[in-house]
């Protein structure tokens, strides 16, 4: 009998008991599976259940079907490393250090992973794909079984380090990472360790454009920006155009009420225009072509949560498995002028695809509205476990937001951005926080003496800056000291 920790904390023993099934071995449940799965680089709305003109994403329209999707998820900083780190510790990058997509390998092994907190009550713990804290693919505390790829890898024919063996792979890198992770399944179920749960963590490459990064985070220009479907897939949406939001700004322009981007695009032109290589690397305006490849790529995430939710069924563990679906940042499709930059305020940047089932739980509540950011999936995942938090995660857990025995986990979000990277030198000095409330985002740049606010209700695509109205003068002091307040709640001061 292994050392299990069978469901204990009171809070989820009470809230689980109202939407489990009643019968007798339901007190003896054991902790479930937990399958965390993070897509590169995916828009909150890019899925079809999500609001995409034409993708459909049947897997993952029926994991939300059955579970929860969280509609005000948010990302606690909408950038790679950063958040990745945020995601495995539910810390906020200024508790963390992982802030920006520099190779920290030291500080990445040093991180305090909520995996090993399953792997010391008894789980058997993967990690299966991208990394990205830290360019060195070499295991991680906290895993049992490892596969990586170093830094970015590559979508075809990747290189993969497994454990400590390097492998020269050949095939698609989303199915080459199924495949690891259904057999990674398989071997669990073919032990038949009945009293030993898993957790997989799957880190998907897709849909991350083909990239070389350095160690001090710069990318390499010689390596074109593309974004490579399937083979089977690739032509699959060739016709089809996509429905643009109204803050899409064709000529790739900043708003007129944002004088600090305003100034970013005009230092961006100049860099484009002395090194052509910049034009073809950043897509202004962002393709057709490109929106249609991201498309063709998800095909292949989907397909993959079919296999992997086919796996679990075949044997017999799906109803015990929880799989939580979410991505480390988002993306422009010209939005306010932006495109491979990601890393803005902005909602298309900030905003999170986060869909959690967990077939134990009948009744969920399908859609929460509540605000819920990617430190919180830490404590979702060992309250799930019915593990403790240790008091290093600074999120909470979204389960009485699925039970229904909560409405809401907190009055407002934080996001912390640090733009000491160098990918773009025209984003170099723009540090920002945020804060979200029920209806209302506060953008205040740390460098600069500028702020944005914006009406979320009345204006969901952030096209009227409210910072200088005076009848919201009352409201912007009020957020920016629920700013201050969170901000040094996230430090620890």
């Amino acid at each position: 009998m292994l050392g299990i920790k069978i469901i204990r904390n009171c809070y989820l023993a009470l809230a689980l008991a109202l939407v489990l099934p009643a019968n007798p071995a339901s007190a003896q449940q054991l902790p479930p599976n937990i399958v965390m799965i993070v897509v590169d680089d995916m828009r909150f709305d890019e899925w079809s259940g999500g609001g995409h003109s034409y993708l459909k994403t049947p897997a993952i329209d029926q994991l939300a079907q059955q579970g929860t999707r969280f509609d005000r998820a948010y990302h606690a900083t909408p950038l790679c490393s950063p958040n990745r780190a945020s995601i495995l510790t539910g810390q906020y990058p200024s508790r963390h250090g992982i802030v920006d997509n520099a190779s920290r390998n030291q500080a990445s092994f040093m991180l305090d992973l909520f995996p090993k907190y399953l792997q010391a009550a008894g789980y058997k713990t993967a990690h299966i794909g991208k990394w990205h804290m830290g360019n060195s693919p070499a295991p991680r505390p906290g895993y049992d079984y490892w596969l990586a790829i170093e830094g970015q890898g590559t979508t075809y024919n990747p290189t993969l380090f497994e454990n400590n063996t390097r492998i020269e792979a050949e095939g698609y890198i989303t199915d080459i990472f199924t495949d690891k992770a259904t057999a990674f399944i398989k071997a669990q179920a073919d032990k038949k360790q009945a009293e030993q749960p898993f957790f997989l963590y799957i880190g998907h490459k897709a849909i991350h454009p083909e990239a070389v990064q350095q160690d001090d985070g710069s990318t390499d220009l010689s390596v074109p920006k593309e974004f490579i479907p399937a083979g089977r897939h690739s032509g699959t949406y060739a016709d089809a155009v996509f429905d643009r939001r109204p803050s899409y700004s064709p000529n790739a322009g900043a708003d007129p009420d944002k004088p600090v981007i305003a100034n970013a695009f005009k230092l961006r032109a100049e860099i484009l225009a002395e090194d052509p290589r910049w034009k073809s690397a950043m897509d202004l305006g962002v393709s057709e072509d490109s929106i249609r490849n991201r498309a063709e790529m998800m095909l292949a995430v989907d397909e993959s949560l079919a296999r992997i939710v086919s796996e679990l069924k075949k044997h017999g563990i799906y109803d015990n498995t929880a799989i939580i679906l979410t991505s480390d940042n988002g993306y422009f499709f010209g939005e306010h002028g932006f495109s491979l930059e990601r890393r803005m305020p902005y909602e298309e940047s900030v905003k999170a695809p986060l869909i959690i089932s967990y077939p134990q739980l009948q009744k969920p509540v399908k859609a929460v509205d509540a605000l819920v950011l990617s430190i919180d999936l830490s404590a979702t995942a060992l309250d799930l476990a019915g593990i403790d938090s240790p008091s290093t995660i600074q999120g909470q857990s979204l389960v009485p937001l699925m039970t229904g025995t909560a409405n809401d986990i907190r009055p407002a979000a934080l996001i912390e951005y640090y733009s000491n990277e160098t990918p773009f030198p025209w984003t170099a000095q723009l540090d920002y926080r945020v804060v979200i409330s029920a209806g209302h985002k506060y953008i205040k740049w740390l460098r600069f003496d500028e702020a944005e606010l914006y009406d979320l209700v009345k204006d969901p695509f952030e096209q009227n800056n409210l910072i200088e109205v005076p009848a919201y003068q009352k409201l912007v002091a009020q957020m920016h000291q629920q700013l201050q307040d969170l901000q040094l709640e996230a430090l620890g001061l």
